[in-house]
C-alpha cells in the first residue's frame, strides 16, 4: 500500500494511528507513503494538533517548530513533506488547539460527560492526552481551573499563588525514593501531626520545601520540618492535589535509577532529575538554614570532599557570559568532555583538586540538562552520578574528559551528544 485516503472523521488518536499505520508497512520497491486527507478541511474544528503531536511526539511550541522545520527530528529513514499551503493551514489550525487556560477549562467542563469518569487530575490527563506541564503552564492550580469551569466549589488556600510556580517544579520529580518518601510522609501527616525524622529525611523534606516555595523556610517563619508540614497542610485543597501529582508521577516512572554509592547519603538517585534548589537542599549545611551558594554552575563542598558541576549543554549567549560559555558534551555513553571556568588554571588549588581527585579521594558529581529552559519553564538537571578523570589538557580553561561510573541511558546520551 503506497497511498491512503482519509475519509473517516475520528477524534480517537488510536484509530487515527491505526489508519495511518496501514500504509506504513514496508514493501519492496516502495519509496514512500502518500496520504490524501479528505477529512481535515471538512470541519473547522478538526483537530490537527493531536494528530501531529502523536506522530512527532511533541507538543505546544515544540510541535509548531517541528512542522515549520520540516520534521527534522523524525527517526532516520523517515521523512514527512507538506506542501506550503497545507503547512500554513495546519499551523493555523494547531494554534487554535494548543492547550491553554481557555481550552483546558472547556475540557474540564465536559470531561465527565465525554468520558463517563469522575473528574480528577489523573482522569483528565489520561482522557485528553494532556501533560501535567500543559496544565500548570496556565499558572493555575488544577483545582482553580475546575473552579473557573464552575464544576468545583471555590477555596482559599493561603499559598495558592506561591504554588503556581511550585507545581511546575514538582511535576518533574521522577526519583522513586523521593516520590515514595514524600507520598508516605504527606499521607501519614494527615493522621499523625507529630512525626520525627532523621537527618536524611529532613533533607528530603527540605527538598520538597524548595520545590514548592522560592523563599527559605526561615523567610516564611518556618523553624522545623514539622512546621513546614503544618504550613503545607494548611493549604488543604492543594495538599491533596500535590499528593495526586506525586502518585501520578510514581505510577509513570520512565527512567531506571541507581544508587550513587558514595560514602555519604546524597538523597539523590543517578539518572533521576532535580532542580538546582533540590540539589543544593540535598547537600545542605543544615535543614532549615540557608543553602550553599552556587555560581557559574560549580560548587565545592569541603566537608564532604565533593565537587558538583551543573552543566547546560545548549548555551545561549543572552543567558551565558563569555566566561561561562564552556565546551561540554558527551563523547559516548561513558565519556563526558567538560571545561572548567575560564579563570581556572592547571596550577590553581581548584585545578589541582580536579585533576588529582582520585589521589585525594575527592568526589566529582555531574548534573546535566539540555537547555536552560523549555517553553518558558526552567529545566531540571539529570544526575549523571560520580565520574573519574581520564585525561586533561589546557589551562584557563582546563578541558577534562570524565568517565561516568553509570553509563548514560540512550535518551540522555542522544541529547548530550547534540552539542558535539
Amino acid at each position: 500500500i503506497n497511498t491512503i485516503l482519509f475519509l473517516r472523521p475520528t477524534d480517537s488518536l488510536t484509530v487515527f494511528l491505526q489508519q495511518l499505520g496501514r500504509g506504513l508497512r514496508l514493501s519492496d520497491n516502495k519509496e514512500c507513503l502518500t496520504v490524501l486527507d479528505y477529512v481535515g478541511q471538512a470541519h473547522k474544528n478538526y483537530n490537527f494538533y493531536e494528530k501531529f503531536s502523536a506522530i512527532a511526539k511533541k507538543k505546544g511550541k515544540a510541535l509548531k517548530e517541528e512542522i515549520e522545520s520540516g520534521f527534522i527530528t523524525l527517526p532516520k529513514g523517515c521523512h514527512l513533506h507538506m506542501e506550503k499551503q497545507a503547512k500554513e493551514y495546519i499551523l493555523r489550525n494547531i494554534n487554535s488547539f494548543i492547550n491553554n487556560k481557555t481550552t483546558i477549562t472547556n475540557k474540564i467542563k465536559t470531561l465527565e460527560i465525554e468520558s463517563g469518569k469522575k473528574l480528577s487530575l489523573t482522569n483528565f490527563i489520561e482522557f485528553y492526552n494532556i501533560t501535567l506541564k500543559e496544565i500548570y503552564k496556565t499558572k493555575n492550580i488544577f483545582y482553580r481551573l475546575c473552579v473557573n469551569a464552575k464544576v468545583k466549589e471555590d477555596f482559599n488556600d493561603i499559598d495558592e499563588q506561591s504554588f503556581t510556580g511550585g507545581m511546575l517544579r514538582l511535576i518533574n520529580t521522577d526519583s522513586i525514593r523521593l516520590l515514595k518518601f514524600w507520598i508516605n510522609t504527606l499521607e501519614n501527616y494527615k493522621e499523625n501531626k507529630t512525626i520525627s525524622f532523621n537527618d536524611s529525611e529532613e533533607k528530603m523534606l527540605l527538598m520538597l520545601h524548595y520545590t514548592l516555595y522560592t523563599k527559605s523556610p526561615k523567610d516564611l517563619g518556618i523553624n522545623s520540618v514539622n512546621e513546614f508540614l503544618q504550613r503545607l497542610y494548611s493549604n488543604k485543597v492543594i495538599y491533596e492535589e500535590i499528593l495526586e501529582i506525586l502518585k501520578y508521577n510514581l505510577s509513570h516512572i520512565k527512567v531506571k535509577t541507581f544508587n550513587d554509592n558514595l560514602s555519604f547519603d546524597t538523597n539523590l538517585e543517578v539518572h533521576a532529575t532535580y532542580t538546582k534548589e533540590q540539589i543544593l537542599a540535598s547537600f545542605g549545611k543544615n535543614t532549615i538554614g540557608k543553602q550553599y551558594p552556587l555560581r557559574e554552575g560549580v560548587l565545592y563542598i569541603e566537608d564532604k570532599k565533593t565537587d558538583i558541576f551543573l552543566i547546560t549543554l545548549n548555551k545561549v549567549e543572552k543567558h551565558f557570559s563569555p566566561s561561562t560559555m564552556y565546551e561540554d558534551y558527551a563523547i559516548n555513553d561513558e565519556l563526558f568532555n567538560w571545561q572548567s571556568q575560564s579563570r581556572t588554571s592547571i596550577d590553581s588549588p581548584t585545578g589541582k583538586r580536579y585533576v588529582n581527585h582520585r589521589e585525594s579521594g575527592n568526589n566529582i558529581l555531574l548534573f546535566v540538562r539540555e537547555n536552560k529552559s523549555e517553553d518558558g519553564v526552567t529545566s531540571p538537571y539529570t544526575y549523571l552520578g560520580p565520574a573519574d578523570i581520564v585525561s586533561h589538557s589546557g589551562s584557563k580553561p582546563i578541558s577534562i574528559v570524565w568517565k561516568l561510573r553509570n553509563k548514560l541511558p540512550a535518551s540522555i546520551a542522544k541529547k548530550a551528544e547534540k552539542a558535539l
